[in-house]
């Protein structure tokens, strides 16, 4: 008898081969697949997200901070600044105190009964002197020019007069002395110049006083 031989593609008697739910089955896995890696993305992004949002916050701690620190710097500095005008010339009225102890010594002494002339000159010259080197000390410098050539940026001069053997231009008397403070001008030295029968055009020009 002869025998039938069965071909690859056919199935054992009795089963059947449903394709459509091995595609089902794929797309599930692979929707699935596609479920996990979206998942894992947006798990990413979460993380990153709190990443950034954790610096953003300590960045703005530390604005906060150096803000709150520059304004107390700034607050500070006008403190300072307030406290520099209010007591600028505490040194200078200290050195000025003994002088004013002397000046007032010199007035009790010179309302006297029994007041000395000679002792109230002497005073007098002690308290001038503490004076002169209290004003030393802050960088002013007095300007008394009688002798030297009269210079127009420190001197004034009120009048000129011929002298005899004297050069021209030459400071021959004081009025006023002068004072520089840290080398400006404060006040110029008023004078009174020589002539000495100069021309006009000889030597600095002298601005009279009216």
């Amino acid at each position: 008898m002869a025998k039938h031989h069965q071909g690859p593609d056919q199935g054992h008697p009795g089963e059947e081969v449903n394709t459509s739910e091995t595609s089902d089955a794929q797309q599930t896995d692979s929707s699935r697949a596609g479920e996990t890696a979206v998942s894992d993305d947006i798990d990413s992004l979460r993380a990153a997200l709190e990443e950034a949002q954790q610096k953003a916050d300590d960045c703005w701690d530390q604005l906060l901070r150096a803000r709150a620190d520059l304004t107390n710097q700034q607050r500070r500095a006008e403190r300072e600044l307030e406290n520099a005008h209010k007591f600028a010339l505490d040194r200078f009225v200290r050195e000025l105190l003994p002088i004013h102890d002397s000046l007032e010594l010199g007035v009790h002494a010179a309302t006297a009964v029994d007041a000395d002339t000679a002792s109230l000159a002497e005073g007098n010259a002690l308290t001038l002197d503490l004076f002169r080197k209290a004003l030393d000390k802050f960088g002013v410098k007095m300007i008394d020019p009688e002798g030297e050539t009269f210079n127009p940026e420190n001197h004034q001069a009120m009048s000129m007069q011929p002298v005899p053997g004297v050069p021209a231009n030459t400071v021959i008397k004081v009025f006023q002395k002068g004072f520089l403070l840290n080398e400006r001008l404060v006040r110029p030295a008023t004078v009174i110049v020589s002539s000495g029968g100069a021309s006009k055009d000889d030597g600095p020009k002298i601005d009279q006083m009216a």
